[in-house]
């Protein structure tokens, strides 16, 4: 897998998000994520240690999955997520800081935006793909509506209130990249449950997206 500022090539356009993910759990979970086919994974960093999390996950997976973390908001966070292995940067907002600062540390970039404005924006300081956060409120017809503004190139994902079930309305809009948060994830879930979860998903975007 060849890391860029852009997006990298993955077969699947699936980020699972594990809020609350501790770290005792991180490797029995990670790992029921990679083997049913996850190829990105986010610890929001409002998780307990969220960075021992990610040092632990990237040093057993990096090799075979883009390991991250979210709810980054201030460049302090980018060194640490950096520091710790982390390649994959997830936000739910637009900030210039962060953004350069991922920049220099040459970071995949996904920030999280709701309106043309900030979309606009997050291309313009080099995102790798925007978050359309929360992709609930703004339905798949909203996120077509702002993408016929945005460059033809701009690769769009939908997280907030999404689960497998919403593949195929995304995919009629050309929505092929998504995060998976409580509908994949959700604390005091083990690791077995949490690969039944990621493999119903998986199939679920096969059988959209082929």
């Amino acid at each position: 897998m060849t890391i860029s500022k852009q997006w990298p090539g993955l077969r699947r356009g699936l980020v699972a998000i594990l809020r609350g993910l501790k770290p005792d759990e991180a490797v029995g979970i990670a790992a029921a994520l990679v083997e049913a086919g996850f190829e990105a994974i986010e610890v929001p960093l409002n998780s307990p240690d969220p960075f021992v999390s990610i040092e632990t996950i990237a040093a057993r997976f990096g090799d075979k999955a883009l390991i991250g973390a979210g709810t980054v908001l201030t460049p302090s966070d980018v060194d640490r997520l950096a520091g710790a292995g982390g390649r994959l940067l997830v936000s739910p907002n637009i900030d210039a800081g962060v953004m350069g600062r991922a920049a220099e540390r040459g970071l995949v970039t996904m920030p999280g935006v709701l309106t043309p404005s900030e979309a606009l924006a997050a291309v313009r300081l080099g995102a790798s793909a925007l978050k359309f956060f929360p992709a609930s409120v703004l339905s798949p017809s909203g996120i077509k509506a702002i993408s016929a503004v945005l460059p033809g190139d701009t690769l769009i994902g939908a997280v907030g209130g999404v689960s497998h079930d919403d593949f195929a309305a995304y995919g009629k809009v050309g929505v092929r990249t998504f995060g998976l948060g409580s509908s994949l994830y959700a604390p005091g879930l083990d690791a077995g449950e949490v690969g039944k979860r990621a493999r119903a998903a998986i199939a679920a975007y096969d059988a959209v997206f082929g």
